[in-house]
């Protein structure tokens, strides 16, 4: 996916979870924080950021804050809507007969329903959950960087899903370079970490979407599917 306008910024403070004020051609500008996590690792006064403009005019904020550079130098997007979008692009270009997004399923819309035909036209069903990593730590990702009752519940509804019939998938998009594996942060939140395993023990699948950031832009490298 690629953004059509991006603007290089430094970052100043976060007020809140949603704005964050950051100094802009010799000016300070409140923008649009396009992450409801903590990203404090990340999000340091001082540090570069990249901001695009909607050109929507009826928002409070002109820009939305989609990027920032780690004191490491790596550059993290750090887009929550992101993921999803590379995700179904990558999707359509696979051997899927049939792809819907915001699949309606128990008391949740997982992010991906997928149909595969088969040879006795009985179609195999997918389910996936599409989770953003921006946390990173010693070169290994890890999720979530803030509690997640949400997740957990995904996680649980692709339990059930597997037990049902389908083929469940729990994706983690990696939204940094040089990152190709993600664990449960169970520092953070140790019941995530909980349902991961007792999932993997069900038979749901976890991929991990490498991914390669450009200010503009946010391409999948490479997936990895264990075993």
């Amino acid at each position: 996916m690629k953004y059509e306008n991006i603007f290089r910024a430094t970052f100043l403070a976060r007020p809140n979870r949603f704005l964050a004020e950051v100094e802009m051609d010799g000016h300070k500008e409140t923008v649009h924080v396009k992450n409801t996590g903590r990203c404090r690792e990340l999000l340091i006064p001082g540090c570069e950021v990249w901001l695009t403009a909607p050109g929507n005019s009826r928002r409070k904020t002109k820009y939305d804050l989609v990027a920032v550079r780690k004191n490491t130098g790596v550059l993290f997007n750090i887009d929550s809507n992101a993921p999803n979008t590379v995700v179904k692009d990558w999707l359509a270009e696979q051997d899927y007969s049939r792809v819907l997004p915001e699949y309606r399923y128990g008391d949740s819309r997982i992010d991906f329903y997928m149909e595969k035909v088969t040879a006795d036209a009985s179609p195999r069903r997918f389910l996936m959950e599409v989770k953003g990593c921006t946390l990173e730590m010693d070169g290994i990702g890890y999720f979530p960087d803030a509690p997640t009752e949400r997740g957990v519940k995904h996680i649980r509804e692709l339990i059930r899903a597997k037990q049902e019939g389908f083929e469940a998938i729990l994706a983690f998009v990696i939204q940094m370079d040089g990152v190709s594996m993600v664990y449960p942060n169970t520092a953070t939140h140790p019941e995530f970490g909980e349902a991961m395993k007792e999932a993997e023990a069900a038979g749901v699948k976890v991929w991990f979407f490498a991914c390669h950031v450009e200010p503009d832009e946010l391409t999948i490298s490479h997936v990895v599917k264990p075993v």
